[in-house]
């Protein structure tokens, strides 16, 4: 995990990742917004899962795509962005991460696809979080999981 330093989620621990570029696939994104915060190349990047994150007063929906790799060449390194750190499993820093992180980091660690809308209050507090399993993951995983 990393340490957000600047930016949306500034002080929170948080998985790797943003925005992907034009003409950029989900995948080449997730290799290279991970080389470009931790210094890892990461090899055969799975999508695990897909969330629709909405903010109350906010009309614009963040859908993040999570992967796990399992494979990597290099050793992290703290950039402008994130501070890397390794956490054990049983020591996971809830309380300093996104709110609804407790609620699918499970599924995602026991090695299952899900989907999950998950809606914020203003002052980003969960709402309603809704996350499910899922036979599949990516763009329209969560419409086929309706």
């Amino acid at each position: 995990m990393g340490m957000k330093k600047k930016g949306f989620g500034e002080g929170w621990w948080n998985g790797f990742g943003g925005k992907v570029e034009e003409g950029e696939e989900l995948i080449e994104a997730a290799k290279r917004e991970v080389q470009e915060e931790v210094g890892l190349k990461i090899k055969d990047p799975e999508e695990r899962g897909v969330i629709h994150f909405h903010f109350e007063g906010d009309p614009t929906v963040i859908e993040v795509h999570v992967f796990s790799a399992n494979e990597f060449e290099g050793d992290p390194e703290e950039s402008e962005e994130m501070k890397p750190e390794w956490f054990d499993k049983d020591k996971i820093p809830y309380d300093k991460m996104w709110p609804a992180d407790r609620d699918w980091l499970p599924i995602f660690f026991e090695g299952k696809k899900f989907t999950g809308e998950v809606h914020f209050s203003a002052k980003k507090e969960v709402l309603s979080c809704e996350i499910h399993e899922a036979t599949e993951a990516g763009p329209n995983a969560i419409e086929k999981e309706k």
